[in-house]
C-alpha cells in the first residue's frame, strides 16, 4: 500500500513544467505588451495614418481641359459633361463578366462597350476605375441608381469629353486626345507629372493637342471623404479646387481652312499658307483627312481599320492620318528655280539680263537633257527663265554654280532643315550634297557624287526633298524682303482667370541675298501671274501676285512618253505665291499629289485661297482644274522680252490696296515694301556661259531618296530653333569676256521633250 507520506519524484517534475509554463506566459505577456506599446505608442501616428487612410480617400478632381479657338474665336475644340459608369479595379477579373451581365439586363451594353473596357483595364492598371458605358442618358442613370445596393464597386460618375465641333475640318492642325497608354505613364512619371494626372484619361497625342498638353490640361485638385467599408463616400472633409486648363487661341483662320480644303475635293496633298511678316500660320492644310471624334472615347477596331484602309493596296492608300504639311517631302520642281536664280546672282555666276541660247535640250556627260518646250525658248535671260519656267537655263545654271555652293546657298531660305512650328512630327527634308550622300548610303560606289546629278537638282529634282511648309516658309522670305520668321500656329494662351499672354514673332535670320537681286526675282515671279505659267489661273484679279508654278516628276521617262492615265504615277503639282505683290499679306504652297502641271492642279487652288482670303470669298467647291493649261505655260499670253517689257507694264494695272477704287481692304503695313523695282534698260546681246566640259557619265541614283526620320515628340511648348547661319558671301567673280551668243551644238536622236520642272 502506497504511503501518501512520503515523498515523489514526478511532484518536483510537475513544479518545474509549471513554472516553465508560467515564464512562457510571462515572456509572452511581455512580447504582447511590448508589441501594444509599439502598436499604441511609438508607432501611433503611422498607425493612425493608415486607420484615417482606409476611413478617409483622397480622389483626385480633374481639371477642365482649355478650349481651342481660332483667331476670331471660333471653337475648335471643346468640351461638354456626361455620365459614364464605371466598374472598379478592386473587383476580380473572375467576377466582372458576372457583373456586368447583371448591369446589362437593364442598361444597353454591347459588344464594342466589352470590348473596349477589357483593353482599358488591361492597358491602365493604375485607374481606380474603367467605364463599361459612357454618355448615359438620364434615364439610364436613374434605373442604375434604383439597383445601386446590388452592385458594389459600381457607380456612376460625372465626366468630362472633348468635343470637335468641326469634325475633319483641320484634324491634322488640332489634332485629338485619347486615353493614357502604359509608356505615357512611363513618361509622366520620368518627368514628375504623374501626380496632376492622378484620374485622368486622356492625352493630347497629335496636333496642338499634343503641343501644348501642358497648358491645356490645368492642374488637378484634391478631394478628401469620408468612405464606409464598402468604399463608398460617405462626407466630404475638404477640398483642394483643380486649376482648368488654359484656352489655347491660335493664328488660323477656320474660314479660311475651310475654303482649302473644300478647293482640294477628293484631290490628296497640303496647302500651308503663312503671314509673311510674323510667320502666323493661317491654313495648314492635309488631305484627305480624318474625324478625331473617333478617337476620345478610344476608336473601334472597324473605324481603325478603316483609318489604316486595311484591304487596299499599299500604292493605293490615301493615308488620310498622315500630316503631308508637315511631314511628306516632295521633289520641288520648278518652284525650285527662283532660289535658284539667286544663287546664280550671288554667287555671280549669271546677270540679271545675260542671256543664253535655248534650243530645246542641254548636252551634259553624253546626255541630253530636255527642256519643257520643244524647240526650246530661243534667247533667255533670268527674267524671262522664271517668268515661262525655262528648264535649259536652269541646267547650264546648276553646272556653272555647282552642288557645293547649292548646298551652301539654300539653307538660309530654310529648305532641308526644320522649320521649327509649333506643331509635332516635323520633317527635314532632303537638301542633297556630297556630304548629305555619304552618310546616307554605304558603298563608295553610292557615296560618289556624279556631276550629271547635279544638272536634276537645278530644277528641283533629283534627290531633292522638301516638305510644303518648308517651301511656304521659303516663299515667304522672299515676300518679306529676306527675312525669314519662324511658322508657328500659336497666338496666345488664356488662362482660367482670363489673363492673355501673347507671344511676339520671331525672326529666325535675314538672308544674304542683295535687295537688288530679291527685288529683281520679285519682279519676275509677279508677272509669272501676269504673262507667265499662272497668267491663266490669275485671270482678272483684282491684285498683283507673285507665284510660281512647279511639276515634280514621279517616276522616270527614260525617253519616253508622258502617260496620264496612271493616276498615281501622274506629276506632283506645286505652286508657291504671295500676294498682294505691294505689301504682301499671305504667302502659301500648295502641293497637290498626282495632280499634272502646276498650272493645272495647285494653281487654281492657291487663287481660290488667296480670293478669300484678301476678297472674302469664301468658294465652297472644289478648285476647278485648268485643263487648258496643261502645258504650264499660259496659252494666249504673250512672254515679253526686256525690250517690250516697260511698255507691257504700262498697261493698267490692278489699283493699290487701301485706295477706293481697290476691293482689297487696306491693312496696316507691318514690313517695309519691297524695294521699287526699276525697269531694266534694254541690254546688250550678253554672252551664255559655255557649257561646261563633260565630266564622267551621268549615273542615276541607286535607291530613292531616304524617308524623313522618325519625329520626336514635342515638348508642350517648344523652345525656338537655332538661327541658320546665312551662307557665306562668295568672293567676287571676274566678269566673263563678252562672246557672241553660243547655241550648243545640235547631236543627234534627240529623246521626246519632257514636261515643265522635269528632268529625264
Amino acid at each position: 500500500m502506497k504511503n501518501y507520506h512520503e515523498s515523489d519524484d514526478n511532484g518536483g517534475r510537475f513544479f518545474l513544467r509549471l513554472l516553465v509554463a508560467a515564464v512562457a506566459v510571462l515572456l509572452g505577456l511581455f512580447v504582447l505588451l511590448h508589441q501594444l506599446y509599439v502598436l499604441q505608442v511609438k508607432n501611433f501616428d503611422y498607425y493612425h495614418t493608415l486607420a484615417e487612410d482606409n476611413r478617409i480617400s483622397l480622389l483626385p478632381i480633374v481639371p477642365q481641359r482649355g478650349n481651342i479657338i481660332d483667331r476670331n474665336g471660333a471653337t475648335l475644340a471643346r468640351n461638354f459633361v456626361a455620365y459614364t459608369l464605371e466598374i472598379s479595379s478592386r473587383i476580380s477579373d473572375a467576377d466582372v463578366k458576372e457583373t456586368i451581365d447583371a448591369l446589362s439586363k437593364f442598361i444597353a451594353i454591347d459588344n464594342k462597350d466589352r470590348n473596349r473596357f477589357q483593353k482599358f483595364r488591361k492597358e491602365n492598371k493604375r485607374l481606380d476605375s474603367a467605364p463599361i458605358r459612357t454618355r448615359l442618358s438620364d434615364e439610364e442613370v436613374a434605373r442604375f441608381i434604383g439597383q445601386r445596393y446590388r452592385f458594389p464597386g459600381v457607380d456612376v460618375q460625372a465626366r468630362l469629353f472633348r468635343d470637335y465641333p468641326n469634325g475633319k475640318l483641320a484634324s491634322h492642325l488640332v489634332g485629338y486626345i485619347s486615353r493614357i497608354n502604359d509608356a505615357e505613364v512611363e513618361y509622366l512619371e520620368t518627368t514628375g507629372d504623374a501626380a496632376n494626372y492622378r484620374g485622368t484619361e486622356h492625352i493630347g497625342k497629335l496636333g496642338v493637342e499634343a503641343t501644348y498638353e501642358a497648358d491645356l490640361h490645368g492642374v488637378t485638385g484634391v478631394e478628401h471623404v469620408e468612405v464606409n467599408a464598402g468604399g463608398r463616400a460617405v462626407r466630404r472633409l475638404k477640398s483642394e479646387s483643380a486649376t482648368a486648363g488654359s484656352d489655347i487661341e491660335l493664328s488660323v483662320d477656320i474660314e479660311l481652312q475651310k475654303v482649302a480644303e473644300a478647293a482640294f475635293g477628293e484631290r490628296r496633298g497640303a496647302l500651308v499658307a503663312i503671314d509673311p511678316t510674323n510667320g502666323e500660320v493661317l491654313a495648314l492644310v492635309s488631305m484627305p483627312t480624318f474625324d478625331p471624334n473617333l478617337f476620345v472615347d478610344g476608336i473601334s477596331s472597324a473605324d481603325w481599320s478603316m483609318l489604316q484602309e486595311v484591304g487596299i493596296p499599299r500604292e493605293l492608300r490615301n493615308k488620310p492620318l498622315l500630316n503631308r504639311a508637315i511631314y511628306s517631302a516632295y521633289p520641288p520642281g520648278s518652284t525650285f528655280k527662283p532660289f535658284m536664280a539667286m544663287a546664280g546672282l550671288t554667287y555671280g555666276k549669271r546677270k540679271w539680263t545675260q542671256k543664253i541660247s535655248d534650243p530645246g535640250y542641254y548636252w551634259f556627260g553624253g546626255h541630253q537633257f530636255m527642256d519643257d518646250k520643244k524647240g526650246g525658248h530661243g534667247a533667255v535671260d533670268m527674267y524671262k527663265s522664271l517668268v515661262v519656267s525655262c528648264n535649259t537655263y536652269y541646267y547650264m545654271l546648276a553646272a556653272d554654280l555647282q552642288i557645293e555652293r547649292i548646298a551652301a546657298f539654300m539653307p538660309q531660305f530654310g529648305l532641308g532643315s526644320l522649320t521649327g512650328i509649333d506643331l509635332p512630327g516635323e520633317a527635314t527634308g532632303v537638301l542633297p550634297s556630297p556630304e548629305w550622300k555619304r552618310k546616307r548610303y554605304k558603298t563608295k560606289e553610292q557615296q560618289k557624287w556624279y556631276a550629271g546629278e547635279t544638272i536634276s537638282v537645278g530644277i528641283g529634282q533629283g534627290y531633292n526633298a522638301y516638305t510644303p511648309i518648308q517651301m511656304a516658309q521659303a516663299m515667304a522670305t522672299i515676300a518679306n524682303n529676306g527675312k525669314r520668321m519662324r511658322p508657328h500656329v500659336l497666338r496666345a494662351v488664356v488662362d482660367s482667370q482670363g489673363k492673355r499672354q501673347e507671344f511676339p514673332p520671331e525672326l529666325v535670320t535675314e538672308v544674304d541675298v542683295d535687295p537688288e537681286y530679291l527685288a529683281n526675282v520679285r519682279m519676275a515671279l509677279e508677272d509669272v501671274t501676269r504673262f507667265g505659267t499662272g497668267a491663266r489661273a490669275f485671270a482678272g484679279a483684282p491684285y498683283r501676285a507673285g507665284a510660281k508654278t512647279g511639276t515634280a516628276q514621279v517616276y522616270s521617262l527614260k525617253g519616253g512618253k508622258y502617260d496620264k492615265s496612271n493616276e498615281r504615277m501622274r506629276d506632283h503639282s506645286w505652286f508657291i505665291a504671295y500676294a498682294p505683290a505691294e505689301a504682301p499679306r499671305i504667302a502659301l504652297a500648295v502641293m497637290v499629289e498626282n495632280g499634272g502641271f502646276g498650272a493645272v492642279s495647285a494653281a487654281p487652288i492657291a487663287r481660290q485661297v488667296i480670293d478669300a482670303y484678301l476678297l472674302e470669298k469664301h468658294a465652297e467647291a472644289p478648285a476647278p482644274e485648268d485643263a487648258g493649261a496643261d502645258d504650264d505655260t499660259a496659252e494666249g499670253v504673250t512672254v515679253v522680252e526686256h525690250g517690250e517689257e516697260e511698255e507691257q507694264r504700262a498697261t493698267p494695272a490692278p489699283p493699290p490696296i487701301g485706295s477706293p477704287d481697290s476691293p482689297v481692304p487696306a491693312r496696316p503695313a507691318t514690313v517695309a515694301p519691297a524695294p521699287a523695282k526699276p525697269a531694266p534698260a534694254k541690254p546688250a546681246p550678253e554672252p551664255a556661259p559655255t557649257p561646261a566640259p563633260a565630266p564622267a557619265p551621268v549615273a542615276a541614283p541607286s535607291s530613292p531618296p531616304p524617308p524623313p526620320p522618325a519625329p520626336e515628340p514635342a515638348p508642350s511648348r517648344p523652345a525656338p530653333p537655332p538661327v541658320s547661319a546665312p551662307p557665306p558671301t562668295p568672293p567676287a567673280q571676274p566678269t566673263p569676256p563678252v562672246q557672241p551668243e553660243v547655241t550648243p551644238p545640235a547631236p543627234p536622236a534627240a529623246p521626246a521633250a519632257a514636261d515643265e520642272g522635269i528632268a529625264p
